[in-house]
């Protein structure tokens, strides 16, 4: 296993985390709130962004405009049973969800779910390392390299690792940050 590769590894969980971020909501309106909402369309589990054109017309609402008007009722009832909290309203042509301000509870609870979030990202990253030490490890052992170099490869594996790691306390403390600030 490369060095580089590792790298790639641990930047997609770094990806993987930022995404993750951004479907938590921060008393802002964003599209990135509906990215989890799956739509039952004709007996097809279909993301909702393939279904309407959604946009954020100010900072409090977002706008869905079905692509197909007879998909209205399944897309109002799948955002109704999504994790979002948000009551969608339907004015015939267009859902709209209104975004209500955060309470200081659920901006608690937000930079709870934040920080379980980004402790999950460290899980990947440090199962990523594991990983990567148990196969120079094994090559240390297969004498295809010498102890020496087997030392140095782990230390750039940790020093790799403590750099994504930190990556992750950044995503968070800028999280935590905008959700905080009213």
């Amino acid at each position: 296993m490369k060095l580089t590769d590792i790298e790639e590894n641990m930047q997609k969980t770094i990806d993987a985390t930022q995404r993750s971020f951004n479907t938590i909501r921060t008393g802002r309106a964003s599209t990135s709130l509906l990215d989890r909402v799956v739509v039952d369309y004709y007996g097809t589990e279909t993301p909702l962004q393939a279904l309407a054109n959604i946009t954020t017309p100010d900072a409090t609402t977002i706008a869905i405009q079905p692509y197909d008007k007879g998909s209205m009722a399944q897309i109002e009832k799948a955002i109704s049973m999504s994790d979002i909290g948000l009551t969608p309203n339907n004015n015939g042509t267009t859902i709209r969800l209104n975004i209500p301000p955060l309470t200081k509870e659920r901006r608690k609870e937000l930079v709870k779910v934040a920080g379980k979030l980004a402790e999950e990202g460290k899980v990947a990253i440090r199962n990523i390392r594991r990983d990567a030490i148990d196969s120079v490890k094994k090559q240390e052992k297969n004498s295809e390299i010498s102890e020496d170099e087997s030392r140095d490869l782990q230390e750039e594996i940790q020093k790799i690792t403590n750099k994504f790691t930190q990556k992750i306390d950044q995503l968070l403390a800028a999280k935590e940050k905008d959700i905080t600030t009213v």
